[in-house]
């Protein structure tokens, strides 16, 4: 399920680290994606 789940969030969320973000100046909402990237990723490798 979480394989699944990081293909989709890798074609639709937007990749901040190729855009070049600055995590200490980043919003809450992106923020929000981050976090939600990284446990989705880190489950599917899991």
């Amino acid at each position: 399920m979480h394989k699944i789940l990081a293909q989709i969030n890798k074609i639709i969320l937007p990749s901040f680290t190729k855009q070049g973000l600055d995590i200490s100046k980043a919003k809450k909402w992106k923020m929000a994606i981050i976090g939600y990237r990284y446990f989705i990723t880190t489950r599917a490798l899991g």
